[in-house]
């Protein structure tokens, strides 16, 4: 009998192995998001609230900019003063800080994750 239970043992052990490895593989392909909220203030003083935004990708803000923005999200983002996420001036705004921009320079227009 204990050839029987090994056998069966190192078959469940194969058979969990294969069934984890297929789960991984298969939630390896849903889209990231960067958990919790960037929000900003316009220049007209809205206050505008992107929940989990993607990890992927640039993330335009609204048509004039922000002139404060709070990284409320798990990961760290860099904020930029044109809408394509290119360009010099951009600020690195680590997770669940926040930056007010100053009085003389332009307002960010985008933001991208940093993953």
């Amino acid at each position: 009998m204990p050839v029987i239970d090994n056998r069966r043992r190192r078959l469940g052990i194969a058979a969990g192995t294969a069934l984890l490895t297929l789960t991984v593989a298969g939630c390896s392909g849903l889209g990231r998001t960067a958990v919790g909220p960037v929000t900003y203030t316009t220049e007209r003083d809205a206050v505008i609230m992107v929940n989990s935004p993607s990890v992927r990708g640039c993330h335009p803000l609204a048509p004039a900019g922000a002139k404060e923005v709070d990284n409320g999200t798990l990961i760290d983002i860099i904020l930029y003063r044109t809408r394509d996420c290119t360009g010099p001036g951009t600020t690195y705004l680590a997770t669940t800080l926040s930056d007010v921009r100053a009085p003389d320079s332009l307002p960010w227009r985008s933001f991208s994750t940093v993953h």
